[in-house]
């Protein structure tokens, strides 16, 4: 199973709090372990020309405002630029199923400051890492589900709504779910 390119959309059950609620994408799935970004919790008290600031990098007037997220509990400082795939650094830019590209590097942030860079984006500080078949022991054991990654999904919708998205785009009513797990 490779999941890389996917969404996870965590059951109602979710145990871990941070999780709660989340549409993540698998940006690398392997043998070895998977990491991803959760793309519907925004950071509440930072914005993307704050942050450019921060960094001393300019925000011109024609300077792009992306999203910022809580992207996962690993590695918090550190900021993932999911984009589509329009935008490629040599050597910066991660493929993720033909479908996006995150990119870890100043590069991108000073583009979009200029006004330039991918034409959808968002920023996630920190991601979501699991073991060599942790994932993989999580979905059997109900905590998530899995669907194709629309790229509307990812960019367009509202925060707020995406997991209910997501879970629409499953072909599964949200209301409909339960939070107890159980095997047939």
């Amino acid at each position: 199973m490779n999941l890389t390119g996917k969404l996870l959309i965590a059951m109602p059950g979710m145990a871990d709090p941070r999780f709660e609620s989340s549409v993540i994408l698998i940006c690398a799935h392997s043998e070895d372990g998977a990491m991803g970004l959760i793309i519907n919790k925004p950071v509440a008290d930072l914005t993307f020309a704050h942050l450019l600031e921060q960094l001393g990098i300019p925000h011109t007037p024609e300077g792009r405002g992306i999203s910022v997220h809580f992207g996962g509990p690993v590695e918090r400082g550190r900021g993932f630029v999911l984009h589509s795939p329009d935008y490629s650094i040599t050597g910066g830019t991660m493929e993720i199923g033909g479908l996006f590209g995150m990119t870890a590097t100043q590069d991108v942030l000073r583009a979009l400051g200029r006004g330039e860079g991918p034409k959808a984006a968002l920023l996630a500080l920190g991601y979501a890492g699991w073991g060599p078949g942790q994932l993989e022991s999580e979905i059997l054991r109900n905590d998530w589900l899995t669907t194709d990654a629309p790229n509307d999904l990812v960019f367009s919708t509202e925060d707020s709504t995406k997991w209910a998205s997501a879970l629409r785009h499953l072909g599964v009513e949200p209301m409909a779910l339960s939070s107890a797990a159980g095997r047939a």
